[in-house]
């Protein structure tokens, strides 16, 4: 099958006062997103979805991952990051889930910044101007909640109901004056092992 791509959307949202208090070093926020023809749209309940997810996912990978790239300028830059999908009115969460839970769409973004972690993800279903939120996490350190973000953003006119945004996030800083302290300071507190959080 073929990809539809509608249109695709570039967002750089720089942070220079937070709190009232101008930060140290202005926090980046980076999105790319691509509103993209629902590979499933009018095809009824498709019970297997491999082959267009094969087909449709690595191509968003690769062209989201570049977007991103390039407005930062390398992906050593980067120190957050995450994924976000939204599926038209039409379309099955599932929908937008497929096509980004799949590491021939993720993998492009995890190597391109050399990354650790797990990307952080929101999958929901909506109307044209539907909140995309692109939750974000340090990409080598999952407890570093400096680097919990989240991009907010919209387009004004998709997801029509037979389509799906796809979306890449990044930033460059954490949250200026970040001040609730790491994961691992809690773990301390409550007598538990840094190196072994879950006690096994």
């Amino acid at each position: 099958m073929t990809l539809q791509i509608r249109k695709t959307l570039l967002q750089i949202e720089t942070t220079l006062i937070e709190g009232g208090k101008t930060a140290a070093v202005p926090l980046k926020l980076f999105s790319a997103l691509a509103v993209v023809k629902n590979p499933w749209a009018g095809r009824g309940f498709v019970e297997d979805l491999k082959p267009e997810i094969h087909a449709v996912a690595p191509v968003l990978g690769e062209l989201l991952t570049k977007m991103i790239i390039e407005a930062v300028g390398s992906g050593e830059a980067v120190e957050g990051y995450g994924k976000a999908a939204v599926v038209g009115v039409d379309g099955e969460i599932e929908h937008a889930s497929a096509l980004i839970h799949t590491l021939r769409f993720g993998n492009h973004f995890r190597q391109a910044v050399g990354a650790k972690s797990y990307l952080a993800f929101s999958n929901t279903r909506g109307p044209a101007s539907a909140p995309i939120m692109i939750p974000l996490m340090d990409k080598n350190d999952e407890g570093r909640r400096s680097h919990y973000l989240t991009i907010q953003t919209s387009i004004p006119d998709a997801p029509a109901a037979d389509e799906i945004v796809v979306a890449l996030g990044a930033s460059v800083g954490g949250r200026p004056h970040h001040r609730i302290g790491d994961r691992y300071q809690d773990l301390r507190d409550l007598g538990q092992d840094v190196a072994n959080p879950a006690g096994v």
